[in-house]
């Protein structure tokens, strides 16, 4: 049997344990943060072709981690060797994660065994153009089903970028409804541009659940509240944080729901350079805290 001088320690240690317990069960959770930040090297594509050196390096002082390539005239690579190429972006604390790349099988297996060579984790189809019939959709989901097949063989993964048109309706269904139904989850992911999504009056976060966790890659912009006339250039376009899409919320749901990378992509400016575009939208996800 307990004695009284012992309940009474027990007792007086457990009152004193109570506020401490309390916190701890109250204490709020820790903030959502980004992995990391990147940034879609289209965006700078211009400082890119003068000074790959010193854009990096820009990119990488602002705060910068992640890059994001595209195939432009000098390759994916910047007319370097992919090995020079990784190397110069690591010199400068930047993860050579991704590029966009369009090219037929061969060019696929090619690239892609140079991506996996320097640590690159994905590939990804930038573009295919609106369509006239549903079926080529179809036809299109068995390419990517290929290039997927080709890309795991390599050792990355392959993913496709979608624009406006796939949420333009062809024969009353949406070509992205059909892409992510027909190809294969072990072999293509997604990634989303947030203002083709928005601007084509879809909810990104109801698809990003829907079809978790096949968006694993986005593009970052956002999207004036006041739209500009249609045709003109990227229309609504505008820098992070200055528009109408709530990125608190959208990219906690993304977090939630396995999304990886996170690319800035400007191509409107209100700035005088890309770059002092690029330095806002840094400093805006920097500051930015998740719901």
């Amino acid at each position: 049997m307990t004695n009284r001088r012992t309940f009474i320690k027990n007792t007086g240690l457990l009152a004193l344990s109570l506020p401490l317990i309390k916190n701890n069960l109250f204490a709020a959770a820790p903030a959502k943060k980004l992995p990391a930040i990147g940034i879609q090297l289209y965006m700078v594509k211009e400082d890119m072709a003068k000074d790959p050196a010193g854009t990096l390096a820009r990119i990488g002082k602002m705060g910068y981690t992640q890059i994001e390539s595209f195939g432009g005239d000098r390759g994916i690579f910047w007319g370097m060797n992919h090995k020079d190429f990784n190397k110069l972006a690591n010199d400068n604390g930047l993860t050579f994660v991704s590029s966009h790349y369009a090219g037929d099988a061969d060019g696929f297996d090619k690239t892609a065994g140079q991506a996996a060579e320097i640590g690159m984790k994905y590939l990804i189809y930038p573009w295919k153009g609106p369509q006239k019939k549903i079926e080529t959709f179809k036809k299109i989901a068995d390419e990517f089903n290929n290039y997927g097949a080709i890309c795991a063989k390599n050792g990355l993964k392959f993913a496709y970028h979608l624009h406006d048109y796939p949420y333009k309706a062809v024969d009353g269904q949406l070509p992205i409804d059909v892409l992510l139904l027909y190809t294969d989850k072990e072999f293509v992911d997604y990634q989303m541009d947030f203002y083709y999504t928005v601007t084509e009056g879809q909810n990104p976060e109801a698809y990003i659940k829907k079809n978790h966790p096949r968006f694993k890659l986005c593009h970052m912009r956002d999207v004036l509240k006041e739209r500009l006339p249609a045709g003109s250039e990227e229309e609504s376009a505008c820098d992070l944080g200055q528009g109408i899409i709530d990125y608190p919320h959208l990219l906690s749901t993304c977090l939630d729901n396995g999304m990886e990378y996170f690319f800035v992509e400007q191509s409107r400016f209100f700035q005088e350079t890309p770059l002092q575009s690029a330095k806002i939208n840094m400093d805006y996800l920097k500051e930015l805290k998740l719901s």
